[in-house]
C-alpha cells in the first residue's frame, strides 16, 4: 500500500510538472485559455472587414481576361489618367516644403511610413516571436560550371504564445565553395509550384547560373511557408499566431508585409553565416512577391539593392491609373488579405485619389538604395508598366534630395531600352510575364555597388 501511495504521490507531481512548464511555454497562458484558429473564408473574413469599416458595398476590379466585359481592363492610355496629380514626396502633411535630408530622414519620411502602415499595407505587431534559423542539410552542387556549397534552411517561429500555430520559414542558401570569403548575395522570393508543373524552359543561362559566375551566393525563400496567400489564412500563419488565431484588426499586416518581414528574418540569418556578406544582400521577387520584395527594401534598410520584377497595382505601379489591374481588384475578396482591411474602403465609398500615399513613395522609402522597376510586355500589360515608370520618376526628388541619380528622364522608353544610369532604373523586355530576360540587365545594374574580391565584371 505504502508503495502505491508513492507511486501516485509521483505521478501528481509528474503532472503538476507539465502543465507547469506548458503553461510556461504558452507564455503564461493556461491551456484552457487557448482555443483553436477561427476559421472564415476569404468572402467571409472580407464581409466583416466591410462591416468594421462601415461599408456596404464596394466597387467591382478590373477583368483582365474578358475585353468585351463591362468591367474589361482599360489599356487605352488616353483613359489612364496619364499623369495624375499625385502627393508630394516632399512636402509634409501640413504643407511644410522638404528641403533637407535631415528632414526627409527625422519628418517625412515616418510620416510616409505611417500612412503606409495605416491605410495600405498594415502594422507588424511590436512584440513579434523570435525567429530561430538552423542548417538542415548541407551539399555541395554545380551550378553552372562552378562548385557551390548548398544550405537547406528552416527558420522555427516560437510559437510558445500561441502552440495551436507552427511556422517554419523555407530557406535555401548557396554559396561558391572556392569563395576566399564572405560573398554578396541575391535573394529571390520564389512561388513553390504543384510537383509535376511544367514550367517555361528558360533560354541561356538562369539567374543562378548568372548570379554565381559572378562570384556571389543566392537564396531562395518561400513566402507562403511564412503566410498563406489567400483570405481564408489570415488566423493561421505568422498573421495568426501573433494574433492567437483571432481575426485582423482594420491596420494589421496583410500579407505582402508578412512576406517582407520574413525576408528580414532571413537576413538576420545571413548576418550570422561567415560565407555571407551580409552588408551586400540584394532581393528580388516577381509579380505578387515583387510587391513584397519593394516593401521589404522600403521598410528594411539593410538590403543593399532590389530587383522589382512586374510588381503592378499594390507595388510600384501608382494606384491613381486606370490601367490593368486597379485599386478595387486589390480590395476584392481575392487579393484584399494582402494589404491592410482600411485599404478595402478605397473601393468604395472613398477613391483612388483619396489615398495619402502612392506608389512613387513606396519607391522613394528605398532611397538612397538602388532600385531596378522591371517589365514585360507581351502578357504583362496588367501590370502596366508605364504606371510603374512614372512612379519611378515620380520617386525621383527624394534620390536627388539625398545626393543620388534618378532616371534621367521623364518621357517613357521603348521597349528593350535599359535606363540603368542612376539609383533609379527602368527596363521593359519584350517578353512576357517573367523577370528572365531582365535578370543580365540588372546584374549589370548590380555590379555598379555589389562588390566581391573574384568577381570579374566589376566597374
Amino acid at each position: 500500500m505504502k508503495h502505491i501511495y508513492r507511486f501516485c504521490i509521483c505521478i501528481i507531481f509528474l503532472l503538476a510538472f507539465a502543465e507547469s512548464h506548458l503553461y510556461a511555454q504558452n507564455g503564461g497562458h493556461q491551456t484552457g485559455d487557448l482555443t483553436p484558429p477561427v476559421q472564415l473564408t476569404a468572402s467571409q473574413d472580407h464581409a466583416r472587414m466591410m462591416q468594421l469599416l462601415k461599408i456596404d458595398s464596394i466597387r467591382i476590379g478590373a477583368d483582365g481576361n474578358n475585353p468585351k466585359a463591362p468591367n474589361a481592363a482599360n489599356y487605352d492610355e488616353a483613359k489612364a489618367n496619364p499623369y495624375p496629380k499625385l502627393p508630394d514626396a516632399l512636402q509634409l502633411n501640413n504643407g511644410q516644403e522638404i528641403r533637407s535630408a535631415q528632414d526627409w530622414w527625422k519628418k517625412r519620411r515616418p510620416e510616409i511610413v505611417e500612412d503606409f502602415d495605416r491605410e495600405i499595407i498594415g502594422r507588424v505587431p511590436t512584440n513579434m516571436p523570435a525567429v530561430h534559423l538552423k542548417i538542415d542539410s548541407i551539399y555541395h552542387q554545380i551550378i553552372g560550371n562552378v562548385d557551390v556549397i548548398t544550405k537547406k534552411l528552416k527558420g522555427h517561429v516560437d510559437n510558445s504564445i500561441y502552440p495551436f500555430i507552427n511556422v517554419d520559414i523555407d530557406v535555401s542558401l548557396s554559396t561558391p565553395a572556392n569563395a576566399n570569403g564572405p560573398v554578396p548575395v541575391m535573394m529571390e522570393l520564389i512561388f513553390k509550384f504543384p510537383p509535376g508543373m511544367k514550367l517555361p524552359v528558360q533560354a541561356g543561362p538562369t539567374w543562378q547560373e548568372q548570379v554565381v559566375a559572378k562570384g556571389w551566393g543566392f537564396a531562395t525563400y518561400v513566402p507562403v511557408s511564412v503566410q498563406a496567400d489567400n483570405g481564408a489564412g489570415l488566423t493561421q500563419g505568422i498573421i495568426g499566431l501573433v494574433n492567437r488565431g483571432q481575426p485582423r484588426k482594420l491596420d494589421d499586416w496583410g500579407a505582402l508585409r508578412a512576406w517582407a518581414w520574413g525576408a528580414s528574418k532571413v537576413l538576420d540569418y545571413f548576418e550570422t553565416d561567415p560565407a555571407v556578406d551580409a552588408k551586400q544582400v540584394g532581393i528580388e521577387g516577381h509579380s505578387r512577391y515583387g510587391k513584397a520584395a519593394l516593401i521589404a527594401v522600403a521598410y528594411d534598410p539593410r538590403f543593399a539593392i532590389g530587383f522589382i520584377s512586374s510588381s503592378g497595382e499594390g507595388g510600384a505601379k501608382l494606384h491613381r491609373r486606370n490601367c490593368g489591374e486597379i485599386v478595387e481588384n486589390l480590395a476584392g475578396t481575392g487579393e484584399y488579405h494582402w494589404m491592410a482591411g482600411n485599404f478595402i474602403k478605397y473601393a468604395g465609398p472613398l477613391h483612388w485619389n483619396d489615398l495619402p500615399v502612392d506608389a512613387h513613395e513606396l519607391i522613394a522609402l528605398c532611397a538612397p538604395r538602388p532600385i531596378f522597376i522591371s517589365s514585360g510586355s507581351v502578357g504583362d500589360a496588367w501590370v502596366d508598366a508605364r504606371g510603374m515608370f512614372l512612379a519611378t520618376v515620380a520617386a525621383g526628388p527624394v534620390y536627388r534630395l539625398l545626393g543620388r541619380r534618378d532616371l534621367g528622364t521623364d518621357v517613357f522608353p521603348p521597349i528593350e531600352t535599359s535606363l540603368l544610369d542612376g539609383e533609379l532604373a527602368f527596363r521593359q523586355h519584350s517578353g512576357g510575364h517573367t523577370p528572365g530576360p531582365n535578370w543580365p540587365y540588372f546584374l549589370d545594374f548590380a555590379s555598379r555597388y555589389i562588390k566581391t574580391a573574384t568577381s570579374k565584371n566589376l566597374r
